[in-house]
């Protein structure tokens, strides 16, 4: 006669519970993601522009920034690492396609739509946390 055996009572590793290092690997992302994005942000509006929305998720994705700069609309990716060209080295052609992408989905709510006039900003931050903007980086994408 076979026996059967019984598995509900066994610990295991759930899929959905990531290890305590990896969790703090992704928190730490996190939060320095929000700082590089508070940077960018305090130097975008001491220039005079004005903050629409952070982190704003459409279907097709996310946009970090969206600023107002007069009548045009910024569309600003924040990147952060060790220095400014790993950050922006890090900007991908997939990742500028999805926020070319995103951004003609928020322009359906503005105004003017598709008509709007719009620029594609990279903001990089560096590991000692200084910012630099790069005005129109992937608007010819």
């Amino acid at each position: 006669m076979t026996q059967m055996l019984d598995f509900r009572n066994v610990p295991h590793a759930s899929a959905a519970t990531p290890a305590p290092a990896r969790r703090d690997r992704g928190k730490r992302a996190y939060n320095s993601g929000l700082a590089a994005e508070e940077r960018a942000v305090a130097l975008y509006t001491a220039a005079g522009l004005r903050l629409l929305e952070t982190r704003w998720r459409g279907k097709s994705g996310e946009i970090d920034l969206i600023l107002a700069d007069g009548e045009e609309v910024v569309f600003a990716e924040v990147k952060q690492a060790r220095d400014h060209d790993a950050a922006i080295a890090s900007l991908r052609p997939a990742q500028m396609r999805r926020i070319h992408v995103a951004g003609a989905e928020y322009l359906a709510h503005c105004p003017k739509g598709q008509l709007t006039d719009v620029r594609f900003d990279l903001a990089v931050v560096d590991g000692a946390g200084r910012c630099d903007i790069l005005e129109g980086f992937f608007s010819h994408f």
